[in-house]
């Protein structure tokens, strides 16, 4: 039984430290060098500048 309580707080310990969030600029960079969207340069342009309303 200790060693399940041992494990949950290993669990906790780790989930609960501060690791801090990735800033903004860490975001973007990693959208960028990530390859992540690289798909969409496959993607038909389906809008332009004149589709919708003006924002």
């Amino acid at each position: 039984m200790s060693l399940l309580i041992e494990g949950r707080l290993s669990l906790e310990e780790k989930l609960l430290s501060n690791i801090p969030y990735p800033s903004s600029n860490e975001l973007m960079n990693l959208a960028e060098n990530g390859h992540l969207f690289n798909f969409l340069y496959d993607e038909p342009d389906i809008y332009t500048l004149e589709d919708g309303e003006s924002i």
